[in-house]
């Protein structure tokens, strides 16, 4: 069983930064694919970033150009830095592992969850 752990959500005014940071416990985390969704009151869950064993990062338009996603597989951690934020970018941020190692935007094929950390940005 793979436990997931995230941190370092808290407010911000636009234009700052946050980094969060998703600890893994269990299973083989260097051979999982790593991604970040977000949910704001209201709406669906949805993908922002997603990284491979290999390092191959993905994500959504939305975020492209502004946020960063590693991870230290030494750590067993994954890390989504957000640059340039803006009001839009506030949801509750869960970190996600998929033990295929394959990426998917859709919510149903990730395997394994953390609990969550808020982000809010202040206009």
């Amino acid at each position: 069983q793979v436990q997931l752990v995230e941190s370092g959500g808290g407010l911000v005014q636009a234009g700052g930064s946050l980094r969060l940071s998703c600890a893994a416990s269990g299973g083989t985390f260097s051979s999982y694919a790593m991604g970040w969704f977000r949910q704001a009151p209201g709406k669906e869950r949805e993908f922002v970033a997603a990284i491979i064993r290999g390092g191959g990062t993905y994500y959504a338009d939305s975020v492209k150009g502004r946020f960063t996603i590693s991870r230290d597989n030494a750590k067993k951690t994954v890390y989504l830095q957000m640059n340039s934020l803006k009001p839009e970018d506030t949801a509750v941020y869960y970190c996600a592992a998929d033990q295929t190692g394959v990426v998917s935007t859709a919510v149903p094929n990730w395997d394994y969850w953390g609990q969550g950390t808020q982000v809010t940005v202040s206009s």
